[in-house]
């Protein structure tokens, strides 16, 4: 019985490949990257291996892994174009959800002091508008309010108050954040910013079963955690009830069978109740590789790591226009995204 339940499963799932570019753990606001893309493409191995072979321009040897660092060096444009344009492999085969990764946490910090940890137990996919709407007031206005320095403290507080610590410590990540959102208030507390920080204040008396409630609810929803609803929103794309998924990943510690699980019961269960899982087995599987062993995630590689660099210079406005153009056939529209500008050269049509 159990073998013919597998064969019944592999021959109703959907296997795609994923990788993500510019994750950095639990460090999201003082890392080395603005941006997490996360990429998966729907292909077979041997069109992936044809298409890495097409970019490198030569058969690979065994072991030998072809990176986005590769494909974006001086003097290979060509080859971003041919990958995201019509004559690649990827198109109808392929999507990339952004993080913005301040805005992630900006947007974490009021789900749990004020939105009651909803968006990140439903994975991101129930959202509170008005906290939402907030979050990116914060991040469009919040360094010219209060300058540099202040911002990032106010950022820096938000990410350590957000983290799971070794050792569960609740009152002082809560109390130097609350400190920042003071001192911000005693800046510029009279306009649309201050009128934000004073609903932060409003949630100070229960901050600490806040932060109670992050520790304990940490290992299965994470809130510092972009993968999760970047991996929630890639299932709903190419699953359904007829199709299970089966996820090639990179070898990746954030990512669990336990999380997984989840994932899947947060999808099923209200108040998301996205997809209706099969009446036996899991409808998310999970097969964690070698990306040097497997083309498909390499594919997955080279689109993320070039999705997360043109989305990088379109924040700074320094992006190549054809390569925008050309990206945004793929982009996830649920992306977690606030700049607004660029978002408009981002965004599919």
């Amino acid at each position: 019985m159990a073998v013919a339940t597998e064969q019944l499963w592999a021959e109703h799932a959907t296997e795609i490949a994923c990788d993500e570019s510019g994750w950095e753990g639990t460090n999201l606001v003082a890392g080395s990257s603005e941006v997490m893309a996360y990429a998966s493409v729907c292909l077979s191995v041997e069109a992936a291996q044809a298409s890495i072979q097409a970019l490198s321009g030569r058969v690979r040897s065994r072991g030998l892994e072809y990176k986005a660092s590769h494909l974006l060096r001086a003097g290979r444009q060509s080859n971003v174009t041919w990958l995201l344009g019509a004559e690649g492999p990827l198109q109808g085969k392929a999507r990339v959800h952004l993080t913005d990764k301040t805005f992630f946490v900006v947007c974490r910090i009021l789900d749990v002091f004020v939105g009651g940890y909803v968006d990140t137990a439903s994975a991101g996919l129930v959202q509170d508008p008005r906290l939402v709407d907030m979050a990116r007031t914060l991040c469009r206005v919040g360094e010219d309010a209060f300058g540099h320095e202040r911002w990032r403290a106010f950022l820096a507080t938000s990410n350590t108050v957000l983290k799971r610590t070794r050792r569960p410590v609740v009152r002082g990540p809560v109390d130097a954040f609350f400190a920042q959102v003071d001192a911000l208030h005693r800046l510029d507390g009279q306009n649309q910013v201050g009128e934000i920080l004073d609903v932060l204040r409003q949630a100070r008396p229960t901050a600490y079963d806040a932060r109670v409630h992050l520790l304990e609810s940490q290992v299965l929803q994470p809130a510092l955690e972009p993968l999760i609803p970047a991996i929630a929103r890639t299932v709903l794309h190419w699953g359904s009830d007829q199709q299970t998924v089966t996820i090639v990943h990179d070898e990746q510690s954030a990512l669990t069978k336990r999380r997984l699980a989840g994932l899947e019961q947060t999808l099923a269960s209200p108040p998301v109740e996205l997809l209706r899982p099969p009446g036996q087995g899991q409808f998310i599987h999970l097969r964690q590789v070698d990306s040097r062993s497997e083309p498909r995630v390499q594919i997955a590689d080279l689109l993320a790591g070039v999705a997360r660099k043109i989305a990088t210079e379109e924040l700074h406005g320094s992006s190549d226009g054809e390569h925008s153009a050309l990206l945004r056939s793929y982009i996830d529209p649920a992306s977690h995204w606030c700049h607004e500008q660029s978002w408009q050269r981002l965004k599919p049509q």
